[in-house]
């Protein structure tokens, strides 16, 4: 990379800092002020900010992609857009007209405190973003040689500092800078690759047959595997707080649409600069690397800068996202409701959150050598847990009583992890009976509510 390329990616860098003092929250500022924004989400802005925040696995779309061609949108598309909807459709009004903070809260009302804490202290984990570190530090490894310690470290310091000041309205503003870049960045890389080298028939006549097949040479069911994993998305900390940070449940709904198409639109751009990069780097050692090769390979200098730049900011909008979902859930969801603190200081205990969640993110990151390693097995253990739950919660009347509910979550997420832990036992390192961790977990979670269930009096709030 060029100076000018370096000089891009520094004054975005500048910019963030710039955010972060300009709008710093006070000392005495609200919970919900500095975790939902006041709720005055606007949808723009709420556009914005989901469909920003909610794509920063993108060295893992890259890879995929790269290795399996079409098949990407069967996998990490389509089954998220339809989750996506259903939760538009079914939850999305309800989350904003229950007029609470976070999801805990929504449990709390429905199935008293001890089920609160133990979907707080799942979400908690989930929401760190130990894989969008990895990305990132992955990413500066490539552009700048770093060892994976020091871009992970950095790349945590730079995504937390202004969220530490400003809290979810810092996440708003530096995800409008960030969605503009991220678009930006693979528009033009599309375009020049279609300018330079030419469109559907050229990558046609040099792909690997499988790759322009639905399934890109996976099995039937490994494709349908993604579609129970997408329903995490019915749990998704990120969706739940932009609904409640919204002016109004008419913005939620609409925004979370709008945000649907963008992202069939920004599939596109990523499914066909994935098959480029398969067509130009045949022999590509590191698959996940896929983009930044192909950037380095076909964009000047300037251009190469900015390309750089939005995959950094796609990621980053990412990270600290879920580390602010992770912080708020430590101090509004845990600390609060553990030891009756002040609500004065839930906004002092967030930000002690943001650091923990900083510092456990560095450590997954380093542990973990697979990005989709990290989406699997975590999301393999909390959607069994709390997707029936947090579900019934807001859909329909009929509902687990309070001690049943907090069985079922840690029953479903315990048969999951144990499931999950199974690989290391079994001689083949397969899981047990060759079923995936997050099957059991949902069947004992649905047996529970069915069994269990009851026809409750509506709440509300």
């Amino acid at each position: 990379m060029s100076t000018i390329d370096f000089a891009i990616i520094i004054a975005y860098l500048a910019a963030l800092v710039i955010v972060g003092f300009t709008r710093r929250a006070g000392k005495e500022e609200s919970a919900a002020s500095f975790i939902l924004g006041g709720r005055r989400l606007t949808l723009p802005a709420f556009v914005a900010t989901l469909v920003s925040s909610w794509y920063g696995g993108i060295l893992g779309v890259g890879e995929y992609s790269f290795r399996f061609g079409v098949s990407n949108w069967l996998v990490f598309g389509l089954p998220y857009y339809l989750a996506a909807f259903l939760f538009a459709l079914f939850l999305a009004g309800k989350a904003r007209q229950a007029e609470v903070l976070t999801i805990p809260d929504r449990l709390d009302a429905v199935y008293g405190r001890k089920t609160a804490v133990a979907g707080s202290i799942i979400l908690f984990l989930t929401t760190i973003p130990g894989a969008y570190v990895l990305m990132l530090a992955v990413l500066a490894r490539f552009l700048f040689g770093w060892p994976l310690w020091l871009g992970a470290g950095l790349g945590v310091i730079f995504s937390l500092f202004y969220v530490h000041l400003g809290g979810f309205r810092s996440v708003v503003r530096t995800d409008l800078i960030q969605f503009g870049l991220m678009f930006c960045g693979f528009i033009v890389l599309f375009i020049l690759l279609v300018t330079k080298y030419g469109g559907y028939d050229f990558i046609a006549s040099a792909l690997p047959e499988t790759h322009l097949t639905w399934h890109g040479g996976n099995s039937g069911w490994y494709i349908a595997s993604w579609y129970f994993i997408a329903l995490a998305t019915l749990i998704e900390p990120a969706f739940y707080q932009r609904c409640y940070a919204a002016k109004n449940k008419g913005i939620a709904r609409n925004g979370i649409f709008v945000s649907i198409a963008l992202w069939a639109c920004f599939d596109f751009l990523t499914t066909s600069c994935g098959l480029y990069a398969r067509v130009l780097l045949p022999d590509l050692a590191d698959p996940i690397s896929s983009y930044p090769a192909l950037a380095v390979h076909v964009l000047p200098v300037g251009l190469m800068g900015l390309f750089a730049l939005s995959l950094i900011a796609t990621v980053m909008s990412t990270i600290d996202s879920y580390s602010f979902l992770a912080a708020s859930t430590f101090g509004r969801d845990i600390i609060w409701r553990l030891f009756k603190i002040p609500n004065k200081e839930i906004t002092h205990y967030t930000r002690i959150g943001l650091f923990l969640s900083g510092v456990i993110a560095l450590i997954l990151a380093l542990y973990f050598e697979s990005v989709i390693d990290i989406w699997h097995d975590f999301g393999s253990v909390a959607t069994p847990a709390l997707l029936v739950p947090l579900f019934s919660a807001f859909i329909g009347t009929r509902r687990m009583p309070p001690g049943v509910a907090l069985t079922c979550i840690l029953i479903s997420g315990g048969i999951s992890l144990l499931w999950l832990l199974s690989e290391n036992w079994t001689a083949d390192s397969g899981y047990w009976l060759g079923i995936g961790p997050i099957f059991p977990g949902l069947a004992a979670s649905l047996v529970f509510y069915i069994l269990g269930g009851r026809r409750q009096k509506a709440i509300v709030n």
